[in-house]
């Protein structure tokens, strides 16, 4: 395989919490950390038990963790001579360090901790001191601290780098769309969870209220050097919602002073698909080319239902961090040769609106949601018998080279296995489980030829990219679904078609019009036409419109991502099923 489709298809480990009195499952990979080792690409997520590797960035295998603290978040691993140097998160115990030459087959060596974090990130300079960041709190910020590489003790006291400052950063503004919550809202969440816990002690009633309020949670530190330039990254408000993020500071020093980059946040996914592009890490491949990693949310069954996006990046001539995502959940190619971090999609969207039919669904879950480019709606058959099925109609007969399936878990009844207890309040669940199907491509509904067949797959691949990388004639595209993990009825987020369809590009964009909403917000509004859909993009200068927010069935947004005071342009690019077309540029004012 050489293209991949975000979220990575890689099979994500179920997670069994009990939380509140309540036991829920769902699958769960973020906070990833990308590096190269040996010549290979190793991808390091939370909650896998485990690690992956690649020689290509697009097929992936697994490999279990043993020897390192598995249970604890963000897991960091860096490179340091002959070793693959791993820490992550715990605030309640000094964190280890640990050290192997073999991650694959060899054990690890521990370095006791002398201190407890969370978010860690090792960073080795080219003058062959360490120094170490680590952070995740809204109320604290990012810490750094150069690490002595015998004992990887602290050399001398920690600095505080990274604070929030949402009332200037627009990004940092938690909420979906970076929607603050009123004090009405947030005291009635907070009575609902006194309600739930009538035995909570104030103390605890005030530290959730300060959680789920408007202040924006600064972590996952991730350190580059680029040029001379370190580029502290961090993440930023919440992971729970659509503008999840990284933004950077750079600095002349690795402890800082850190004044904040002109082009953030430098990874901004809040639309599309599935949305979300925070707590990530970056790295530079075996050719060049700089690739970003980082989280998507779903955060439907559970806050930390997350997957994993994988982006080119680069800095360009002026130094700026910037991330491609402007079409950043279709497929795309990786070539093991340099690439342009900026090309267009070579295939677009098919299914978007299209009409869809199913063998049955259960009430609000219609066949419609599994092409509304949404992760967080989706058909829901009323039974887990084999055999359910969903099918679109992409309404004459297209030139088809991809098709994501994107299953949903949806009230999924999870059982321990015997002799298991939770470590803390969660299991991650290693027990081999298989997602089956059927896919099928027709031109006239009647007669069905196969694209693939994966009813006997021992896999279990909740977001599975079929390619037919010459291009298949088909107008209907039905799924079969043969057996789902537990057992579950099958439940379809997206049945994502890609190609070329019918017609001409859209035509440009006209009567675009922009407003200052606050010194943080502009709205941007445009004559809607034709187009499936819409990319509106933007920057502080017109040749870097780095940022960018897609939109279906819609003719306008409000950028609420902005920096106080800093100049802003903006261009609205439509797309539909045979192209995109550029947009003007305008300038806000």
């Amino acid at each position: 395989m050489t293209y991949v489709c975000n979220p990575l298809n890689i099979e994500y480990k179920y997670q069994i919490v009990e939380t509140a009195g309540t036991r829920v499952t769902f699958r769960e990979a973020a906070d990833p950390s990308l590096v190269i080792f040996h010549g290979e690409y190793y991808l390091f997520p939370s909650m896998t038990a485990g690690f992956l590797t690649s020689s290509n960035m697009t097929d992936w295998t697994f490999h279990p963790l043993k020897g390192v603290p598995v249970y604890d978040y963000a897991p960091d691993v860096r490179v340091i001579g002959e070793y693959l140097y791993f820490s992550a998160s715990n605030k309640s115990r000094n964190c280890s360090f640990y050290r192997t030459k073999d991650p694959i087959s060899g054990e690890f060596e521990e370095i006791q901790g002398t201190f407890p974090f969370w978010d860690p990130n090792l960073f080795l300079d080219d003058d062959g001191r360490i120094y170490f960041y680590w952070g995740c709190s809204n109320q604290t910020p990012i810490y750094g601290v150069e690490l002595n590489l015998e004992d990887m003790k602290p050399i001398g006291e920690a600095s505080p780098l990274i604070y929030g400052n949402s009332t200037k950063i627009g990004y940092e503004r938690k909420g979906e769309n970076h929607n603050l919550r009123s004090p009405e809202e947030i005291e009635e969440i907070v009575q609902k969870f006194a309600g739930m816990h009538p035995d909570a002690p104030e103390e605890l009633l005030i530290k959730f209220k300060n959680t789920i309020g408007n202040d924006p949670y600064i972590e996952g530190a991730w350190m580059e050097k680029h040029n001379g330039t370190y580029y502290l990254q961090y993440a930023s408000p919440g992971t729970e919602h659509n503008i999840y993020s990284d933004g950077v500071y750079i600095s002349d020093k690795p402890l800082g002073p850190f004044t904040l980059a002109a082009n953030n946040p430098f990874s901004y996914k809040p639309g599309g698909f599935i949305p979300g592009a925070g707590h990530g890490s970056t790295m530079t491949d075996n050719y060049g080319n700089l690739w970003h990693a980082s989280s998507m949310r779903i955060s439907m069954n559970y806050i930390f239902e997350r997957r994993l996006g994988l982006w080119l990046a680069g800095f360009d001539q002026d130094g700026e961090l910037f991330c491609n995502q402007r079409y950043g959940d279709w497929p795309y190619k990786i070539e093991q040769r340099q690439m342009n971090p900026w090309s267009h999609p070579e295939w677009m969207l098919l299914s978007y609106g299209k009409p869809a039919e199913a063998s049955s669904h259960e009430e609000g879950r219609q066949a419609f949601q599994a092409t509304d480019e949404n992760v967080q709606t989706w058909w829901r058959a009323e039974s887990n018998s084999p055999g359910e099925w969903l099918e679109i109609d992409l309404e004459h007969v297209c030139d088809v080279h991809a098709v994501q399936i994107n299953f949903a878990d949806d009230q999924i009844n999870a059982t321990l296995p015997m002799e298991t207890t939770l470590q803390g309040e969660r299991m991650i669940d290693d027990r081999q489980y298989y997602t089956r199907w059927l896919l099928e491509g027709s031109t006239d509904g009647k007669e069905y030829f196969v694209m693939k067949d994966k009813s006997e797959a021992n896999t279990n691949l909740p977001h599975d990219l079929v390619l037919q990388e010459e291009g298949t004639k088909a107008r209907f595209i039905k799924c079969t679904v043969i057996s789902l993990p537990f057992n579950q009825s099958a439940c379809i987020s997206g049945l994502r078609v890609f190609g070329i369809g019918k017609g001409t590009s859209p035509g440009q964009v006209s009567g675009v019009q922009t407003e200052w909403i606050s010194k943080l917000d502009l709205s941007v509004s445009w004559e809607r036409d034709e187009a499936a859909g819409y990319n509106v993009l933007w920057g502080f200068a017109p040749d870097k419109l780095y940022h960018s927010h897609m939109v279906f069935g819609c003719n306008e947004l409000t950028i609420k991502a902005l920096i106080e005071d800093q100049p802003l342009y903006v261009r609205v690019d439509a797309f539909n099923e045979t192209g995109i077309t550029e947009g003007c540029v305008y300038r806000a004012v």
